[in-house]
């Protein structure tokens, strides 16, 4: 690698989510020489991605050009680019087209992929969330499955386009039921003329004894109840164990094995670490846990290697908080957040020669909508939680997720389709492409959005 012929320091940073985002922005008045790379040129609201995939909000409302955000950060060069492999010796990224990156300190938020727990075959036919391109192929499989159940004569195979299954019962796989049920109930009725929408049937599969796991067990009974008000039919401990182009076998854990004939799935199961964390670890001799994710210092860097961070999703790191034991960190977004400005805080620290300070995350709580008037929360305060449900929590919901958008068009598009839609139960973008590919399990190009 070049040596650093300037006396800036240099700080490549990997993956513009929120992690690498506030890292970034945390050094907007260090004088060092940041790079930012990233696979694509957008920085991406992932809480709200399930909206995409359901119509509900266009991608640009809930994604910005990372040019933009970083238009004015004078420190700030970023790269489009796909991060291949890290070299701790000669302290090189070296990204897919042949180019290195050299640095003197790196931050690595690569993020997280799927995980199919070993059945990678399964994502040909139930894709998960986590990119636009997966959000604009989960709501063309929505969409199309309406469409091709208005054609169809025979009872049995029309049952299954209309049969709707969101594996997963977590944040994600709650918020895509309810939103489903709404779909299906207050946005199609009254557009087709050979199939009630209305009729379409929505199930949640979570192989766990709750839903919402993460929350206390009072909001997740809550949230179960507000989905089967909805219309969702919830199942508890039923697992997974086969999927194909026509369905998918499910093992309860009491009772007999039993298939559902569904067209339309989505996996909102499994989360595993971006492989780049894998071959880091190679790299570093660093240590990963069983999602990939590598296990990181108290500081959030590497043993070894304290030029390296690794936060986000990417890193197994725990809080550390005076007086108290060290705990795991959640994989939310503002874990990442708070990770981002540790690291490059301590880059800081490091170049003024002085020592460290462990990561201690701030718990401010969990939410999640289920639908219209519907969510719940559970909110960490100092004088203790505070958990509540029904239409404060969506409101609460609401103006959150507002607040921390990036970007003031962004909330006040959402806000606006928000509106629309509530009070007139409408979808908008309700735009697919590659309409041949119509069968479940034939994956089309990828598609953008204007």
């Amino acid at each position: 690698m070049p040596a650093n012929n300037n006396e800036r320091p240099r700080v490549v940073i990997v993956g513009c989510g929120f992690g690498g985002l506030e890292a970034a922005r945390a050094l907007r008045k260090a004088d060092v020489d940041i790079t930012l790379v990233d696979r694509t040129n957008h920085h991406l609201f992932q809480p709200l991605l399930y909206q995409v995939a359901t119509a509900g909000l266009s991608a640009p409302a809930i994604a910005a050009p990372v040019r933009f955000l970083f238009r004015k950060q004078a420190n700030v060069t970023t790269l489009l680019g796909e991060v291949t492999a890290i070299d701790p010796v000669q302290r090189g990224v070296l990204v897919k087209d042949g180019a290195a990156l050299p640095y003197d300190h790196l931050i690595v938020a690569a993020g997280a992929t799927h995980s199919y727990f070993g059945r990678d075959d399964w994502a040909a036919y139930a894709p998960g969330l986590k990119t636009l391109d997966d959000a604009f192929e989960v709501r063309r499989r929505i969409l199309l499955a309406f469409e091709e159940a208005e054609k169809e004569v025979d009872p049995a195979k029309r049952a299954a386009w209309l049969t709707f299954v969101v594996i997963g019962g977590g944040p994600t796989g709650v918020e895509m039921a309810g939103t489903l049920a709404e779909i299906a109930c207050e946005t199609l009725p009254g557009e087709f003329r050979h199939i009630d929408p209305s009729g379409a049937k929505i199930l949640l599969l979570e192989g766990g004894p709750r839903v919402l796991q993460a929350m206390p067990e009072s909001l997740s009974e809550s949230a179960k109840k507000q989905l089967e008000a909805l219309g969702v039919d919830v199942r508890l401990a039923a697992r997974v164990t086969a999927i194909d182009a026509g369905g998918l076998q499910v093992e309860p854990a009491a009772g007999e094995p039993y298939r559902i004939d569904s067209k339309c799935i989505v996996w909102a199961a499994g989360v595993a670490a971006s492989p780049l964390g894998k071959q880091l670890a190679e790299a570093t001799g660093a240590q990963s846990d069983r999602a990939g994710r590598i296990v990181v210092e108290p500081d959030l860097s590497l043993p070894g290697h304290p030029e390296i961070s690794v936060i986000g999703d990417l890193a197994s790191a725990k809080s550390y908080a005076p007086g108290k034991e060290p705990r795991p960190v959640p994989g939310v977004s503002p874990g990442a957040k708070q990770m981002g400005r540790t690291a490059a805080a301590n880059i800081l620290r490091r170049l003024r020669g002085e020592a460290t300070r462990p990561f201690r995350y701030r718990d401010y709580g969990n939410l999640a909508t289920i639908g219209r008037n519907s969510a719940v929360v559970d909110l960490t305060l100092p004088a203790g939680n505070l958990r509540f449900s029904g239409l404060f929590a969506w409101l609460f919901w609401l103006f959150a997720h507002i607040y921390f958008l990036i970007g003031f068009r962004n909330r006040i598009v959402v806000l606006i389709d928000w509106a629309s839609a509530y009070w007139s139960s409408q979808r908008y973008a309700r735009v697919v492409s590659n309409i041949e590919h119509r069968n479940a399990g034939v994956a089309p190009q990828p598609t953008r959005e204007a």
